[in-house]
């Protein structure tokens, strides 16, 4: 059965994306595509990221596939159903798959939308048996992880998939079926070194209330030391990759896996630059400093807020002050630091902004981010304010993004608090390396920002 694994990120849609160029393969659809192969399912790979659409469509016509298994994320999912729309109607009678993130808590509305059949949770052993089952003509209903729309076009969920527990016995992911020396060449074009994404664990055991734990849930599963280091061997010897990006949840969640770690690489001497994400919590100058020897030169350490009180509301069970001084010892090792910011949280108050301001100040990250939160269906954040939310009119012509709740300002308030956020911090920083001219341009962007903040919020 002719089974064709693909998603609906196109790099020539992305302005943003097309202004850093900092693409990554598609991780998980590579390991249900091994994970298939190695089960003598005839399988293949459309990665559209350096698509046109017309190509995408020309490759699948070309292919002909009996079923499409699709990867969807709240980013993708409305160019992904115009796609199953195509779809249908060029191969009336391939059957369409679902999974990904976004899948879990919207199973009626995919199905109602063009999607036969949703994957609920991690991919790989779901999609061989409901391929096996689709060859055997079976009953879906014996499948576990699976839903579907029975012949009353009522919701069917069968029973739910125990994740995996020993993610060694996975195969490596079937990175030869997609255009891996373009990524290369992209990231070592734009950023100085052939860069790839890795993963070692699954599963993230903390309790944040705006993240979602859709496909893996909240657990800790990891491969041996040893086995990942195996793979980045390869990596280096096939692809002659130069850095690395760990896509782990909390790569130091375990200091016992970390030892082995970095005696892997010690003991067989490899040289490796790589980044990671981290909690504050979960650092110490011991680890650290085996991180630093193993090759990492760049960490983010969440917090997404300067103020206790909102961490707290998060249910981030961590000091702030703790991130902040997890973030100086970080960059007094000599790693760079990174952190998350996030505005807008239910609860937060002009001087939380302002708390928010003096923690970057006091951490002095060499990077960071700031977004306006938002509720993903099936996090805490979204059960909590599931009463006050305000759902856009038309579900496939929108993302979680879109949906809202009543904040402490309106909604103009919020570009100007980033902004504000910001330039004080960038002036700030200036300040500090003597740049006169930068510091007075920061100062009047963040001044102007406040004005309008202070405007906004009337």
């Amino acid at each position: 059965m002719r089974t064709l694994l693909s998603h609906a990120y196109f790099i020539n849609e992305d302005v943003k994306e097309q202004k850093i160029m900092r693409p990554y393969p598609p991780l998980g659809l590579l390991y249900v595509s091994a994970y298939l192969k190695e089960n003598k399912i005839e399988t293949r790979v459309i990665d559209s990221t350096f698509l046109s659409e017309n190509e995408w469509k020309k490759e699948l016509e070309n292919y002909k596939p009996e079923v499409v298994c699709l990867y969807t994320n709240l980013m993708t999912k409305i160019k992904l159903l115009e796609l199953v729309n195509w779809v249908k109607s060029v191969l009336p009678k391939t059957k369409i798959v679902a999974g990904g993130p976004d899948v879990t808590y919207n199973l009626e509305n995919y199905l109602k939308h063009g999607i036969d059949i949703c994957v609920i949770g991690e991919g790989e052993e779901s999609s061989l048996e409901l391929i096996q089952c689709l060859q055997t003509d079976s009953d879906l209903k014996n499948v576990n992880g699976l839903a579907f729309l029975d012949d009353k076009n009522e919701l069917v969920k069968t029973a739910p998939r125990m994740k995996m527990k020993d993610l060694s016995k996975l195969p490596l992911p079937d990175r030869e079926s997609i255009p891996i020396e373009k990524y290369l060449q992209i990231w070592k074009e734009n950023h100085g070194a052939k860069t790839l994404n890795i993963s070692t664990q699954r599963g993230c055991p903390y309790t944040c209330k705006w993240c979602s734990t859709a496909v893996y849930g909240q657990s800790y599963r990891r491969r041996p030391a040893a086995k990942v280091v195996d793979e980045i061997l390869m990596l280096q010897e096939r692809y002659g990759v130069e850095a690395l990006w760990f896509v782990d949840d909390v790569f130091t969640v375990s200091h016992k896996w970390i030892d082995a770690f970095h005696q892997e690489i010690k003991q067989r001497k490899v040289k490796i630059a790589y980044e990671i994400i981290t909690r504050a919590e979960r650092l110490n100058e011991k680890v650290l400093t085996q991180l630093k020897e193993s090759g990492c030169f760049r960490i983010w350490i969440g917090a997404e807020s300067g103020s206790q009180k909102i961490i707290d509301a998060m249910d981030r069970r961590v000091d702030v002050q703790q991130v902040r001084d997890m973030i100086n010892l970080t960059e007094s090792i000599g790693i760079e630091s990174g952190t998350f910011i996030m505005v807008g949280y239910p609860g937060e108050q002009w001087e939380d902004i302002e708390e928010t301001v003096n923690h970057l100040k006091e951490a002095t990250p060499s990077h960071f981010t700031l977004t306006k939160a938002y509720p993903i269906k099936g996090t805490s954040l979204y059960s909590d304010m599931e009463d006050q939310l305000i759902h856009p009119e038309s579900w496939a012509h929108s993302t979680d993004r879109d949906i809202d709740f009543p904040r402490s300002f309106p909604d103009a308030f919020y570009p100007q608090a980033i902004r504000y956020i910001s330039n004080s911090f960038e002036s700030f920083k200036h300040k500090k390396n003597g740049n006169k001219i930068g510091q007075l341009k920061a100062i009047t962007k963040a001044k102007i920002a406040k004005s309008l903040m202070k405007k906004a919020g009337k």
